[in-house]
């Protein structure tokens, strides 16, 4: 079949990106799905800084890629050996594909699964294969075996979580990233308890998140930063009891307002420069988490001896150590129940067409999460 898609041929472009126009809409073909993969018509696509840094270079990945990871559809067809799913279906897309076989599924950590990792560095599916083509045949790769910047697309069933039919798309969309990565940080890499003080660096969809997911385990006080007021106060409204400007004196005004430092800091801005102040600003025996993605040559120092000294963590958390069937229908429930202000994290909806544009928005850090809806 025919499918309209959003392609990056070379990553690196300079901003603007609405005159670079490093995203080019290309019609494809689209291949009809293989054993253990479904064929999805992409309702509803986040844009997110993991697009963002593949677009810039700073996450190096194989090009021609259809990019989008953080999206919500509906099942048209389904290959063989797929006992799952249907047609017409709503799914949820897991940007890390999850084998089931590898040590990492095998003992519940399926964000780390081997074969999963290898395919989306490859820019293929689970099975290695790639169902995009040109025209002309050339092969246009996989984003995190998701591409949901497509009007369709052809993935693993092991990227897709069944949800209930009645949430809107542009919400059910946002459980695929921004909410598994930002409130799985807090309830699975962190595991917080009640009562105990948080910050979160970087208020965007993953930071926003963090916070809604730290006020879910009763962290007490919570505390957002970030350069822009529009996002302090957005963070006010949905959990955070404090709101702190990022800059020099961050880190100061956290260990005041916390009574000497967070027991869970939680830097979700992608930046070395900000871990280290989220490490400065968690206590003794305190958790400081790790959830943005750095510039892959960008170095972190820290003060080795008080990792000993005073029982310090620092934690890596790649998509929330979550496990996707099981969190996604349980954020959603939630969601369902009032307990977590999803819609709240919606700025704009846009188009296909205007993607080169919105990355500009979200580059800029003037908007929290736009969804582009078919």
């Amino acid at each position: 079949m025919k499918t309209r898609s959003a392609v990056l041929w070379e990553p690196g472009r300079t901003r603007p990106y609405a005159e670079s126009r490093p995203l080019a809409l290309e019609e494809l073909d689209l291949d009809e799905p293989g054993p253990g993969e479904v064929l999805v018509k992409v309702e509803a696509a986040g844009l997110c800084h993991s697009d963002l840094s593949v677009i810039d270079g700073s996450r190096p990945r194989p090009t021609p890629m259809v990019l989008g990871h953080e999206a919500a559809g509906v099942v048209e067809a389904a290959g063989r050996e797929v006992p799952n799913l249907k047609e017409g279906d709503k799914i949820v897309f897991s940007f890390t594909p999850m084998c089931g076989r590898c040590v990492y599924c095998l003992s519940g950590r399926p964000a780390l699964c081997e074969n999963g990792a290898r395919s989306n560095g490859d820019g293929t599916l689970l099975s290695g294969g790639v169902r995009f083509r040109t025209a002309s045949g050339r092969p246009v790769l996989h984003h995190l075996g998701v591409s949901a910047f497509s009007e369709h697309t052809v993935v693993s069933s092991a990227s897709c979580v069944k949800i209930d039919s009645q949430i809107p798309p542009a919400t059910a969309a946002l459980f695929g990233c921004a909410l598994m990565t930002g409130v799985g940080a807090v309830v699975n890499t962190a595991q917080a308890r009640p009562g105990r003080p948080a910050v979160v660096f970087g208020l965007g969809g993953v930071g926003l998140s963090a916070v809604m997911g730290a006020a879910l385990a009763g962290c007490n006080p919570i505390v957002a930063v970030d350069l822009h007021d529009s996002k302090l106060a957005l963070a006010r409204s949905i959990g955070a009891t404090h709101a702190v400007k990022a800059g020099e004196t961050a880190v100061a005004e956290i260990r005041e307002v916390t009574g000497g430092g967070a027991e869970y800091a939680i830097e979700s801005v992608g930046s070395a420069d900000v871990l280290a102040q989220a490490y400065a600003a968690t206590r003794r025996g305190g958790k400081t988490l790790a959830v943005g993605l750095p510039h892959p040559e960008r170095m972190l120092q820290l003060q080795a001896v008080s990792i000993v000294a005073e029982e310090r963590q620092l934690l890596g958390s790649y998509m929330g150590s979550a496990v996707p069937t099981r969190d996604i229908p349980m954020m959603t429930s939630l969601y369902e129940a009032g307990k977590l202000p999803v819609d709240s994290l919606l700025t704009a909806s846009i188009s296909l067409e205007d993607v080169n544009g919105a990355f500009d928005a979200l580059a800029e850090g003037r908007v929290v999460r736009q969804v582009m809806t078919f």
